[in-house]
């Protein structure tokens, strides 16, 4: 399909996802109309909720269309500006992705209330860094950010639930943190340098 483009194309795939970028509409039209074509020949076909042909980019000028956004890989992709005023490409967590990391927490939580405290924060912070790992990426910062505060609040929630009053003052709360500290939210991968 590439020697038939008017202009570049590249394709980026991780096991069976894959988003395939045209410099031209034409080109990118034409490819969709020959992958539903191939896959047809072995009886497979295109998940229509999955697949579409979008404008992303740089914007330009007088063009009243708004580059669009993407979703791969846990991801929502978009373009934005660097500090520098460049545009690049951005990256934030999914809102799928992010409401089901905060409702398997929720759940969590509440299947472990009554684990032992030493066993219930040293668990919770190996979950937060496995989340940090795979989405603090550059540009990221305000979504983990959110899940460690929704999984604080899940947390005190939690924890007043196994008092006998039924619930912690935010002291109470703060004195527990401090001898039990959670794991912060930080950008573990850069990806521009």
């Amino acid at each position: 399909m590439r020697k038939q483009c008017k202009g570049e194309a590249h394709i980026v795939r991780y096991a069976d996802d894959f988003v395939c970028c045209f410099e031209h509409k034409e080109d990118a039209t034409k490819f969709y109309e020959l992958l539903v074509e191939r896959l047809a020949k072995f009886g497979l076909q295109v998940a229509e909720d999955k697949t579409k042909i979008i404008r992303f980019g740089r914007p330009r000028d007088g063009d009243d269309e708004r580059p669009g956004t993407f979703d791969f890989l846990g991801f929502t992709h978009f373009g934005g500006r660097s500090k520098k005023g460049r545009f690049r490409v951005k990256r934030k967590t999914a809102k799928k992705k992010l409401r089901r990391s905060i409702q398997n927490a929720k759940v969590w939580l509440r299947d472990n209330m009554h684990s032992p405290m030493k066993y219930l924060m040293r668990t919770l912070n190996a979950k937060l860094r496995g989340h940090y790992e795979y989405y603090g990426i550059t540009d990221n910062t305000s979504s983990i950010s959110l899940f460690c505060h929704r999984v604080k609040r899940m947390l005190k929630w939690t924890l007043g639930r196994r008092s006998q009053k039924g619930y912690l003052t935010e002291e109470q709360f703060s004195l527990l943190l401090n001898r039990f500290p959670i794991a912060e939210p930080r950008i573990r991968h850069s990806i521009y340098g």
